[in-house]
């Protein structure tokens, strides 16, 4: 039997470019605050001792920097930074925020895409979250991480990260997992043998799905890892677009999510190409399920849809553009975005899976009163 191995990796909450997109996440919640006309697409840049704000937003509320100051240091201090390089109490906040330009309010005052870009959903059946596998598990061990933490293992840091490799059968079937990397920020007072023992323990429960007998483990390879944070690396918004999605199992068109409000089909379109492709494998009509959607800035409708499955991919894609409203306005209305709870609750470990979102949500057959006709459309394709 032939295999081959994949890899996917994660990160926790402390990693410097999730430090930035959570800070994107919780200006941008501010600013929507539950109204459909406000926007927002906010880049945050956080390095020793600095956190650079900036973008444009649209709202009738104050976006003064005396108000926005305040909950970030909060989103610092929730991740658990009061460390010599990147403390909460005392790191220097720069915000240059400008008004949405008025070009760009024409296209999406009506509900236009907020920008032209394609994005994709993806899902398979190899999990019961219908993720694929290695960054299904790459999450479980980077959530691991900072659930210790926050429970008292005092001695991790915020900063660490995760990389899983499964090995796969000839028949694209995960049967086991070949190595796994960790590295986690931890206390200076710890040797690094303590370090590698009890974080082996920590993660070890996360993939006991699989017999890992010979399971190459390597913890923190470096030997040390003190200095951690946007104190030992440079944090940006966006960079870390895998790991919020399918850890490169399938495409990506580029987009990030975090600080924009949903008019920015980046993040509402990429979460309906989720919600798409998971209804279609929830549904047992495809194994595995790619779907891509594409948009031009000012348009409501999208300029192409794309499905590519295992299954009737002609009748699928039928279905969904004869059924399914795909506009912005559409997807905002379905998954009621302007009145999600908060974004920069779900900015971390991924923003497709384990997740107790509207885009994760099965049962599309659900809006068709009769069963039987939904089966009939899609065997169809009507």
């Amino acid at each position: 039997m032939k295999h081959y191995t994949f890899t996917s990796e994660s990160v926790t909450e402390g990693h410097p470019d999730k430090v930035a997109d959570l800070i994107s996440d919780t200006i941008a919640d501010y600013i929507i605050d539950n109204n459909q006309s406000h926007r927002a697409a906010i880049e945050t840049l956080v390095t020793t001792n600095k956190v650079c704000v900036s973008g444009e937003y649209k709202s009738s509320q104050n976006v003064a920097k005396d108000s926005l100051e305040p909950i970030i240091r909060k989103a610092i201090e929730n991740i658990g930074y009061d460390q010599e390089g990147f403390s909460y109490k005392n790191v220097d906040i720069d915000i240059t925020l400008d008004q949405q330009s008025i070009d760009i309010a024409l296209g999406t005052d009506n509900f236009g895409a907020g920008d032209q870009g394609m994005m994709f959903g993806y899902a398979c059946n190899e999990t019961e979250d219908l993720m694929p596998s290695p960054i299904h598990y790459s999450h479980k061990i980077t959530k691991a991480l900072s659930n210790a933490r926050h429970s008292g293992e005092d001695w991790l840091g915020p900063d660490g990260k995760s990389q899983i490799t499964f090995l796969y059968s000839d028949i694209n079937k995960p049967v086991g997992i070949s190595n796994i990397v960790c590295s986690t920020q931890h206390d200076a007072n710890i040797a690094i043998e303590e370090v590698r023992k009890k974080v082996k323990e920590i993660i070890k429960p996360t993939v006991e799905d699989y017999d890992i007998s010979k399971t190459k483990f390597l913890i923190n390879p470096t030997g040390r890892f003190v200095i951690g944070g946007p104190a030992g690396d440079t944090g940006l918004t966006g960079r870390k677009i895998i790991v919020d999605t399918y850890g490169g199992f399938a495409p990506h068109g580029g987009g990030a999510f975090s600080g924009k409000d949903p008019t920015k089909v980046d993040r509402s379109a990429a979460y309906m190409a989720r919600w798409l492709a998971k209804n279609v494998v929830a549904d047992d009509m495809a194994d595995w399920c790619n779907v891509q959607l594409s948009y031009a800035i000012g348009v409501k409708e999208p300029t192409s849809i794309y499905v590519d499955s295992n299954g009737h991919n002609r009748s699928i894609y039928r279905f969904i553009k004869d059924n399914i409203d795909l506009t912005p306005k559409g997807i905002i209305d379905r998954f009621d975005l302007f009145n999600f709870h908060k974004y920069s609750e779900n900015c971390t470990f991924g923003h497709f899976g384990d997740k107790l979102v509207p885009w994760e949500q099965i049962g599309w057959h659900k809006e068709f009163q009769d069963a039987d006709e939904f089966e009939k459309q899609i065997n169809e394709g009507s």
